[in-house]
């Protein structure tokens, strides 16, 4: 049995940072607030002491490369605490992005900004994209290396012209955030349905 149960978020921007400590509180959960940082601050080490020093999980946990091309501070500190052995991933939340070096990830399945899902990448502003199976943004380089059960793609969290809006609460998150938890059969009761 794994000490913590994980949602891996690919945005650390302060709108994400926001937008997914209010989720966190939805579903009773816990959103690790140091790992936001554009790019990331802190190290996969960092970040795994703190995720195993919350009382109770799911934790949901940024990442940000801020833009960089191939394997960013990001993305190193998400293989770490991926792979490490006290920690169980229920899935990642794919965020879109249009940096100038994009990279792409596959997907299990996109949600638009009108809450639809769709087996389309998004873009930023949760429009479905042209690509089936794959969406492009700056921190997905590593996702398909993880083994993730399930990979969710979503527009730029808290923004995709409001419709993500912490004034709205976060619901395009939100939805992203339950449907991971409800794939893994582990909410224990915990989100509202």
């Amino acid at each position: 049995m794994k000490d913590r149960r994980v949602i891996l978020i690919t945005d650390g921007d302060e709108y994400a940072a926001k937008a997914v400590q209010h989720v966190a509180k939805q579903i009773g959960g816990r959103c690790i607030t140091q790992s936001k940082g554009n790019p990331s601050p802190l190290s996969g080490e960092e970040l795994v002491k703190l995720i195993l020093q919350t009382p109770n999980d799911p934790v949901l946990v940024l990442f940000d490369d801020c833009g960089l091309q191939g394997e960013g501070p990001g993305e190193i500190a998400m293989k770490y605490v991926a792979n490490h052995e006290r920690i169980e991933v229920l899935g990642v939340i794919a965020v879109a992005s249009n940096s100038n070096h994009k990279e792409w990830t596959k997907i299990n399945v996109s949600i638009d900004r009108y809450g639809e899902l769709t087996s389309y990448g998004v873009d930023k502003y949760g429009v479905p994209d042209i690509e089936e199976g794959r969406m492009s943004g700056d921190t997905v380089y590593c996702i398909d290396q993880l083994g993730a059960p399930i990979v969710v793609g979503i527009g730029d969290i808290g923004k995709m012209n409001r419709k993500d809006s912490i004034e709205h609460g976060s619901p395009i998150t939100t939805q992203a955030v339950r449907l991971i938890l409800e794939r893994s059969e582990s909410d224990g009761g915990n989100v509202e349905r």
